[in-house]
């Protein structure tokens, strides 16, 4: 049996703000990767298709890292 050392509307708040956080790094990453790639030559849609791959991708390694680490402390 665990014990929660924060109350549920702390934890629940805490992984909000997480997943927030996440989000807007996603974007930022993703910002990044299609300036770079319009910078390389590609398209405007091409780039915006690289720059949306990136989000997902990133939002997806960084969710999972967040589950793990709520894994991790339960």
């Amino acid at each position: 049996m665990s014990v929660a050392l924060v109350s549920p509307p702390v934890y629940a708040l805490t992984l909000l703000v997480a997943v927030l956080a996440a989000a807007l790094l996603s974007l930022l990453i993703a910002v990044a990767a299609g300036l770079l790639a319009r910078w390389d030559g590609a398209s405007l849609p091409g780039a915006l298709l690289r720059a949306g791959g990136v989000f997902g991708a990133a939002m997806t390694l960084l969710c999972g890292l967040i589950a793990l680490g709520v894994a991790a402390t339960t």
